[in-house]
């Protein structure tokens, strides 16, 4: 029965990735915005806040209510944490090995070719922000320097996203959709319908990603994997990774800049307005196993920022490496699992 709700689970996302796409495009084109606002901005935050607010709603309904403060706070922690560590490490394998895979029909093969203001800025609003909230995950914080640090990550967050619209680097949108797949009536739809596909692909991919969520603690019940492992990894992957199809079908159609946007844009949201609440609200307190996913995050990010200051295109080979750093810490969680 679980393999059948991932499976569904898998497809329903896998749809409404390809309708996703298709509405993002056409509701950017309407904004009159680049290819780095709409990967980063659009595509990043329209993907990332559905899941997102499962943390974050166990927390402060934890904080309303009054009771499951500590359990809360495990997820909250767990899964907040969780995000970025795989955005920066497993999907950027992913976008490797998908620029491999379908090399044959992209017109630059193996080669990534995003543009490189768009990335260089993702990357480093992603390491400033998340070392610094990482950090404050090793200290015990008063509560007022704890405020001032939630306020400056979401500060820090509303100053990007101006940025990113204001600069527009990424190039135009270039081979726009002509036809929205929910209105094969006419090729230029209403603004009210690219909307709402883009309002309906994103609820079916949530849907899509809790019930594989629920599959994911089902069988990692029946094999015995503590729940603060679960909160960490396997929520993460199964709610953030299959959404980045999206990036899969713009690598497919040579549409590196939203691509990696897609990635590189929730990498900025993930570290700065979930990890804001997760500050307030919880202890904020890494153990060695949250703090060993923060610095293997940090230390792709690094490898990703060095990568993008080459003044070239980006061998898909190199992306992979990102991958190596995630079966690290898998490993080493197995190892700590054993030991307990």
């Amino acid at each position: 029965m679980t393999i059948i709700e991932l499976v569904l689970a898998l497809l329903a996302i896998l749809a409404a990735a390809f309708f996703f796409t298709n509405a993002v495009e056409m509701l950017g084109e309407r904004l009159n915005l680049g290819q780095g606002a709409v990967g980063s901005v659009l595509a990043a935050v329209g993907t990332a806040l559905p899941e997102t607010m499962i943390p974050i709603v166990a927390i402060l309904g934890a904080v309303i209510v009054g009771t499951g403060g500590s359990a809360a706070g495990e997820i909250g922690i767990g899964a907040i944490l969780g995000a970025p560590f795989l955005l920066s490490t497993l999907a950027i394998f992913v976008v490797g090995a998908a620029a491999i895979g379908f090399r044959g029909r992209r017109s630059t093969g193996d080669q990534v070719v995003a543009d490189r203001d768009t990335g260089i800025r993702d990357v480093g609003f992603f390491l400033v922000c998340f070392t610094v909230a990482a950090g404050a995950g090793l200290l015990p914080l008063p509560l007022l320097v704890k405020i001032l640090l939630a306020i400056s990550l979401v500060g820090a967050y509303v100053f990007y996203v101006t940025r990113t619209i204001k600069a527009d680097d990424g190039g135009e949108l270039e081979d726009t959709p002509e036809n929205l797949k929910f209105w094969p009536f006419s090729s230029t739809p209403p603004t009210w319908a690219v909307v709402g596909q883009l309002v309906i692909s994103l609820g079916v991919m949530a849907a899509g990603a809790h019930f594989f969520v629920v599959a994911v603690e089902h069988g990692s019940k029946a094999v015995g994997i503590p729940a603060g492992l679960v909160a960490l990894i396997l929520a993460p992957l199964a709610t953030e990774l299959p959404e980045k199809l999206n990036s899969v079908i713009w690598l497919r159609d040579n549409k590196d800049t939203l691509a990696l946007g897609n990635i590189t844009g929730a990498m900025v949201f993930q570290s700065t307005i979930p990890v804001s609440i997760d500050i307030l609200f919880t202890p904020w307190q890494l153990d060695s196993l949250s703090a060993l996913a923060a610095g293997l995050a940090v230390a792709s990010g690094i490898v990703f920022f060095v990568l993008l200051l080459r003044n070239d295109s980006i061998r898909a080979l190199y992306l992979l490496g990102a991958g190596s750093l995630y079966i690290v810490f898998i490993g080493v969680a197995i190892y700590s699992i054993v030991l307990a």
